[in-house]
């Protein structure tokens, strides 16, 4: 495992938060490299992330979540759907603890894992589920569904459809915009805004992608 410098990281997380123009206090940021911590460590045996530098994961997985929070503003309720290891489900849980995140995964590794953070951090308003989220059933539906390397849009709204509110929306997080996934939305189904993200220290594009109810095709 490659060396973890705590304080280079710190460095380089505050300003990457500082450059995205987000008010994290002292103790979120921390949060924040605890949680990379125990994500370098659970890699090195269940392999998490491709991602192996701690200080490449700050930028391309704790920064890269964060650039997405303002997209969030004004969600109470959401569902991260192939969560994997916690992104983007965990940074907008220590981002915004004023939101209700839940996050799924199918592999029971990568839940065991959210689970223990959870635990560690003290993330009270974070629930984990281990199933394909096509079989999730919840008593309230949720504001936000959203996904960062999951699926097609295609899949991702379809196996997760039932479980967005009437006035909810879709936020993909994307690399390269998919135009073609966009073009092959099924019907009842629109993409109302894309974004490009400017991710600090990230040299690539990055888009997040807005899909909502709309008109029958």
């Amino acid at each position: 495992m490659a060396a973890f410098h705590r304080d280079a990281l710190l460095r380089t997380l505050t300003e990457g938060a500082c450059a995205l123009s987000l008010d994290l206090s002292e103790a979120q940021i921390e949060q924040l490299i605890d949680y990379l911590a125990l994500l370098a460590k659970w890699n090195a045996v269940y392999n998490l992330t491709a991602v192996r530098d701690p200080e490449q994961m700050v930028t391309q997985h704790l920064l890269d979540s964060l650039a997405a929070v303002p997209a969030f503003a004004g969600a109470k309720n959401v569902l991260d759907v192939g969560a994997g290891g916690g992104l983007p489900g965990i940074v907008l849980a220590i981002a915004r603890p004023d939101m209700r995140v839940s996050m799924i995964d199918t592999v029971h590794k990568k839940t065991a894992f959210l689970t223990q953070v959870k635990a560690e951090l003290g993330l009270t308003n974070v629930t984990v589920h281990t199933m394909r989220v096509e079989q999730l059933q919840v008593p309230e539906k949720f504001d936000v569904i959203t996904s960062r390397a999951f699926a097609e849009l295609a899949d991702f709204v379809t196996w997760s459809g039932h479980l967005l509110k009437e006035s909810g929306r879709f936020i993909a997080l994307k690399g390269v915009l998919p135009k073609e996934e966009i073009t092959h939305l099924p019907a009842g189904w629109k993409v109302t805004r894309v974004q490009p993200l400017d991710v600090p220290g990230l040299h690539a594009e990055r888009h997040l992608i807005f899909i909502e109810a709309g008109e029958q095709a």
